[in-house]
Parts: C-alpha cells; sequence; structure tokens
C-alpha cells in the first residue's frame, strides 16, 4: 500500500504546508519514502527521499516550493531492491507534449507484460515502478488532449490503482475499473483535494465531498472538477483496507473504519466466545475489534500491551530476524493488569504469525494465566499480487497450518479466526469486496 496526495489550488499562498500535514495524516500507508511536486507556472519541481515525511522535508525545503497544484506520496515497498532512492515518488517525466507527475498507489497485474512490450519497441526504463509505465501510455497516447491521453492509457492497464496525476495545468485522478484502491475528494476555499484516505482532509481543514467511484477519472483545473467515467466492473473493495490498512478515523466507500471494526470484534464475540478476565487489544489496529468483542461480551477491556510509538508496523518489516526484533521493541506487557488473569488477545489480522508467537510468549512470561487469541480477519491462506505484502505462500502461515495448529505454533490456550460471512456481516455489506487473500479468488487474474 501506498498513500496519495493532491492538491489544486487557486490561491494557495502555503501549498507545500498543506501537502506535508496531508501526507503526515497517511504516513501509516507506507514509510519507506516520502516526496511531493509542484506545478509552478508550468514547471514542475520536486523533492523525494527515502524516509518519513517529517525526516525528507524541513522547512527550508517547504519555502523553495511555490505553485497552485501539487501531488505528493508516502511509499510501502514489497523488496530491498525496490527500496532505493530511484523507485521514490511522485514520478516527474517530461515528454514532448510536456511534463508529467504521477503518484501511484496499488499493483499492475499486466506490469510485466506491458512493461515487456514498451521495451521490446525501444523504450528504456528507469525505474522498477508501475508509474513509470502508466506514464509512458500516457505520453504514447498524447496526441492533441491529455484527458484522452490518460484515458486510453488506463484502458491497457489492469490490476489495482488509485492515481494522483500532474499536467501543466491539471490535477487528475483515477481509480481502478473495481475500486481496489480507496481515493476521496476533499475541498477548502475553493481548493480541490485528492486522498487516498479521508483522514487528510481533517488534518489539513479540508471538508469531504465525496468518493472518486470505481473506474472514475477526476480533473480538475480553473474551470472546476468534472468527471470522466468509464462503465466500472463489479465492485471489489480489498477487505484489508477496512481491517488493517486505513486509520480509524477514515472513511472509505461510505463505511467508517472505527464502526466496521467494532462490529468486527461483537462479531467475533458471538462466533466465539470464551471465559476470562479481561478483553485486551494488539496495538494499534486491534485495539477498536478488541473493544466491540468486550462491549459484545461484557468482559471487561483493560490495556494490557504498552506499544512504543517510535516503532514502525512489524507487518511491513522487510526480514524475520527484523520483524522478530521488532515485536520486542515495539511492545511491552503491562503486567498490572494481566498477572494471573485468563486474556482474550484480539487481534487484526495474522498474516505470517511472527507476532502472535512473541506477543502470546510476551503476556504468559507477564504472569498472564491463560492467553485466547481472536482474530478480527479470516485466516490469510493465498498470496496477493494486487497490492498486499504476500509475494508468496512460505509466507502464510494460514496456507500451510490450520488454525490447530496455528494455536500450537503460537503457544495459545485457544484461537478463533473471524469467518469471512461474520467479516462481511460486521462490514454491513456481502458483495464489493475483494476477498482474494481469503478465497484465493481475485477480481482481476494474474497475468505477469
Amino acid at each position: 500500500m501506498s498513500g496519495v496526495l493532491g492538491i489544486y489550488g487557486k490561491d494557495i499562498d502555503e501549498i507545500s504546508q498543506m501537502m506535508y500535514y496531508g501526507l503526515y495524516a497517511l504516513q501509516h500507508r507506507g514509510q519507506v519514502s516520502s516526496g511531493m511536486s509542484i506545478n509552478n507556472n508550468g514547471f514542475i519541481d520536486y523533492h523525494k527521499d527515502m524516509g518519513l515525511v517529517n525526516e525528507v522535508f524541513d522547512k527550508d525545503i517547504l519555502k523553495r516550493f511555490r505553485g497552485n497544484i501539487s501531488i505528493g506520496q508516502v511509499r510501502y515497498a514489497f523488496s530491498d531492491e525496490a527500496k532505493s532512492i530511484k523507485n521514490t515518488e511522485p514520478l516527474v517525466v517530461g515528454y514532448r507534449k510536456g511534463a508529467l507527475a504521477l503518484a501511484h498507489d496499488g499493483k499492475l497485474a499486466n506490469y510485466i507484460k506491458l512493461k515487456d512490450k514498451l521495451e521490446d519497441e525501444g523504450t528504456i526504463f528507469q525505474t522498477d515502478l508501475d508509474a513509470e509505465l502508466i506514464a509512458n501510455l500516457i505520453a504514447r497516447h498524447h496526441k492533441n488532449d491529455v484527458e484522452d491521453a490518460i484515458k486510453n492509457a488506463l484502458d491497457e492497464i489492469k490490476g489495482s490503482f488509485s492515481l494522483a496525476i500532474m499536467t501543466n495545468d491539471k490535477l487528475v485522478g483515477a481509480r481502478d475499473s473495481h475500486g481496489m484502491k480507496p481515493l476521496s475528494i476533499g475541498k477548502i476555499k475553493g481548493n480541490y483535494i485528492l486522498a487516498s484516505e479521508t483522514c487528510a482532509f481533517d488534518t489539513i481543514g479540508a471538508k469531504f465531498i465525496r468518493h472518486v467511484e470505481p473506474g472514475e477519472i477526476v480533473v480538475i483545473d480553473d474551470n472546476g472538477i468534472r468527471s470522466i467515467k468509464k462503465r466500472p466492473e463489479k465492485r471489489a473493495l480489498c477487505l484489508f483496507e477496512l481491517i488493517y490498512f486505513a486509520r480509524p478515523d477514515s472513511e472509505v466507500d461510505g463505511k467508517s473504519i472505527y464502526l466496521s471494526r467494532i462490529e468486527s470484534g461483537k462479531v467475533l464475540s458471538k462466533e466465539a466466545p470464551v471465559e476470562a478476565d479481561i478483553v485486551i487489544g494488539a496495538p494499534d489496529s486491534g485495539i477498536i475489534a478488541a473493544i466491540g468483542y468486550a462491549e459484545e461480551s461484557k468482559i471487561p477491556y483493560a490495556e494490557g500491551l504498552i506499544k512504543n510509538r517510535y516503532v514502525g508496523r512489524t507487518f511491513i518489516s522487510p526480514t524475520k530476524e527484523l520483524r522478530e526484533q521488532g515485536v520486542r521493541i515495539k511492545l511491552n506487557p503491562l503486567k498490572e493488569n494481566i498477572a494471573g488473569k485468563r486474556v482474550i488477545l484480539v487481534d487484526d489480522s495474522i498474516v505470517r504469525g511472527t507476532t502472535i508467537k512473541q506477543t502470546v510468549k510476551m503476556l504468559k512470561d507477564a504472569g498472564a494465566k491463560e492467553v485466547h487469541v481472536r482474530v478480527a480477519s479470516p485466516s490469510v491462506t493465498n498470496t496477493c499480487y494486487l497490492g498486499m505484502d504476500t509475494p508468496t505462500k512460505e509466507h502464510l502461515i494460514g496456507s500451510t497450518k490450520t488454525s490447530k495448529e496455528i494455536r500450537e505454533i503460537s503457544g495459545a490456550d485457544s484461537l478463533h479466526f473471524i469467518s469471512i460471512e461474520g467479516l462481511l456481516k460486521a462490514v454491513g455489506e456481502e458483495n464489493g469486496f475483494c476477498r482474494g487473500c481469503f478465497t484465493g479468488n481475485y477480481p482481476v487474474e494474474r497475468m505477469n
């Protein structure tokens, strides 16, 4: 996952500061690199580097930027190879019709196929980014109208994407035809904003307008905002947006992330009740489901794990050794609350199994009498090729182990995953979601 942001303003004195705080609000979507580009009367300036938003940008850099259109990205990368300065975004390119800047969230299913085709025709690629492929397609299709070029380019790509594109005089947002990746529209003082999540609007004081629809392209310029729609396909928002990726204070496609997670905890309590003294959550994304579990079960909620706020998500650490070390640095048990207690530990998901094993051990070492694990997502059994970091099946404990075997490996006294039916009931809709990592059925077939 990554986070994208775009601003089009008629009268913005400090657009770079708005971008900074908007990207800061989206930091949870990617911690590998940060960047922004700004259009100043047709000249595109940019700055990007490895690191968090507050590490990449300082006051001097922000003061340098002047203009009225800007896009930015916080990026997550799958592999060590992808974590290099050449693969930072936004991607800024020049071609015979002008200049473009692109920021992309998602993963293209036909990237290799299209890249091989373009390379056979003489195109030289400088990065490993899906965004560079999209930029090349736009340049090839650009005859007279850049909007037609963007539309024709997006017709060629398959997979998941939310895009923020900046031309010499326009800000363009686009979403894949299944709506797998989120994108929303906001407004502040006559200035339009595109963002992966609505929490970015709150941070910079903007008002949420609406979500970009699946398959929709929105164009923002001096004449306002207009929509170029193509026929959407069956809606398939990534379920992990609601389970894990999105911030709880965001709304995605009309669904409150907070309420969805509360309901998943309540459903989980009904599906897998157990006698216990307290309910605790795995910080941070498991806490809200734990509150829901406690409300439904009438078992008191308590803090049981204290998080070091300066440590990133262990789920996206690159190696097994770093993930295990990250758990020990990241979490510390609150012995006063858990010693001698029967504890229900609610987590948002179990992907590799590294974190849950370490966490159960920490709780038992701290004196927990029993530890019952409840998971607010079904078991992840299939590799995702559309944006989630599960490149091969051997990384997925659910693909090779049963729930009973995962319980034994984790050391828990009991373990239960929410059912797919229960999760869909919690989010209030049976259709409209990609659930491929749980079922193996994806809305776009693997093409690479």
